[in-house]
């Protein structure tokens, strides 16, 4: 009985080492690999600078954004919910493109119930992405406005969603707006926002028309 148990101790014994062994060999071999791998390839400093070159000068599309600038006449109706009576306004507007031809600057001057309104937005659009960036800033608040969107061919109509703040809730809301180029003196904007109860209404319309 002594001898089985002892035949059987050294089996296992031996049973060990071979694992310890084989496991020594694995970790050899995966630090032989991990030592033999290949270098990571070289960045490819030629194609870094044409993508770059190509994300930062103007294209097609800010060219077209550049055939708005100018003084433009700006036709402001408002509504504060859906069942409330609009608000109507006249204001003096400059587009004027920036940085070289990258962005757009647009200074807005008029009134609001009586009141001076002075606002300030910016226009660009990222090769990168294929999108356009919209902000916006005014006297009648201290918050950005700031929205993305792609533009509609079909339609010659940028159609954008963002966020406002909304001093009721304190909250950042949703608001949805379409810029449409209408022809080459006349363009519509949009606006869109969410009422009391939740559903989205048309909060503002504006009518630029080209000074002459």
């Amino acid at each position: 009985m002594k001898k089985q148990l002892l035949a059987f101790a050294s089996f296992g014994i031996l049973l060990v080492s071979c694992a310890d062994k084989a496991e020594e060999k694995s970790t050899a071999k995966s630090e032989e690999k991990k030592e033999t791998l290949p270098p990571p390839p070289p960045m490819d400093s030629v194609a870094q600078m044409k993508a770059w070159q190509e994300y930062s000068m103007p294209s097609e599309v800010h060219k077209m954004m550049a055939s708005w600038d100018g003084d433009w006449i700006a036709e402001n109706t408002q509504w504060m919910d859906e069942k409330a009576p609009p608000i109507k306004g006249i204001a003096d507007v400059t587009n004027k493109m920036i940085f070289d031809g990258r962005f757009q600057e647009t200074t807005y001057k008029g009134t609001f119930m009586g009141m001076p309104f002075n606002g300030k937005g910016t226009l660009g659009y990222d090769n990168a992405r294929k999108i356009f960036s919209n902000t916006w800033i005014d006297n009648m608040g201290t918050g950005i406005m700031t929205m993305e969107g792609t533009w509609d061919e079909a339609t010659k109509t940028i159609n954008f969603k963002g966020k406002t703040t909304d001093p009721m809730t304190k909250a950042a809301a949703d608001i949805r707006e379409t810029f449409t180029i209408v022809d080459a003196n006349t363009q519509k904007m949009t606006m869109y926002m969410n009422g009391l109860d939740g559903k989205e209404f048309k909060s503002m319309e504006i009518i630029f028309k080209r000074k002459k």
